[in-house]
């Protein structure tokens, strides 16, 4: 139990865990696209791990710290940018990283994260961006459809958990837990549509497969 406990401490409430899954969704994209580099693979880990950590510490002692190393990550990338892609991903990837800071900065007097309801479908916007417009030659309509309706269900339980402590408001404080939950099924069903639709039959099972392992039963109970 203590093995447990010190797991999800560490590693899956980890801003590392949460960057591996947010790469791996890309990935699947990028597979199913057959657009899959390798390059891609480390700017997208570097740009999620840096944007969380940027929000967890830029209101503690260490944000110096952390605002040293995003400057060093955002070196990284633009140069794995450029060796690697052109300069139309550059201005992508700027874009995203710009959406990010607008999300949770300590400069802005109001922030996306203060702007009851909006959170959820802005991350979902967010991801979304990164797996249908960063890593394609050209705007993928059915896969940001795909990813923005996943990742908005996705973090709609997390506005559940969370929902005592928020002072904004949210979903369920504004319509209840259990409706919550309804509009996260209607989201996960319009994804899955979508992916039967448009994805390859193996990536289509694959990503319907995945989402009843893990989100259903957090919607659940």
């Amino acid at each position: 139990m203590n093995f447990l406990k010190i797991l999800k401490k560490y590693v899956i409430d980890s801003q590392i865990y949460v960057s591996v899954m947010g790469t791996l969704f890309a990935v699947f994209f990028m597979k199913e696209q057959n657009t899959f580099r390798f390059p891609s693979v480390f700017l997208i880990f570097i740009t999620y791990f840096s944007g969380y950590l940027y929000t967890k510490y830029q209101y503690t002692k260490h944000f110096f710290k952390i605002l040293i190393l995003n400057a060093i990550a955002g070196v990284i990338c633009a140069f794995l940018i450029i060796h690697n892609h052109n300069e139309i991903r550059l201005i992508k990837w700027f874009i995203i990283v710009v959406l990010g800071l607008l999300y949770n900065s300590f400069f802005l007097d109001v922030y996306i994260r203060k702007i009851p309801l909006l959170k959820v479908f802005y991350v979902g916007l967010v991801w979304a961006l990164v797996n249908c417009w960063l890593t394609l030659p050209e705007f993928s309509l059915s896969i940001f459809l795909i990813s923005f309706f996943f990742i908005t269900a996705l973090v709609l339980p997390f506005d559940i958990r969370d929902m005592k402590s928020d002072r904004v408001q949210t979903f369920p404080k504004l319509i209840g837990t259990q409706n919550t939950k309804y509009i996260a099924y209607l989201l996960v069903f319009i994804s899955s549509l979508l992916a039967s639709f448009y994805l390859d039959p193996p990536y289509a099972v694959s990503f319907f497969s995945g989402q009843c392992d893990h989100l259903y039963p957090d919607l659940l109970f």
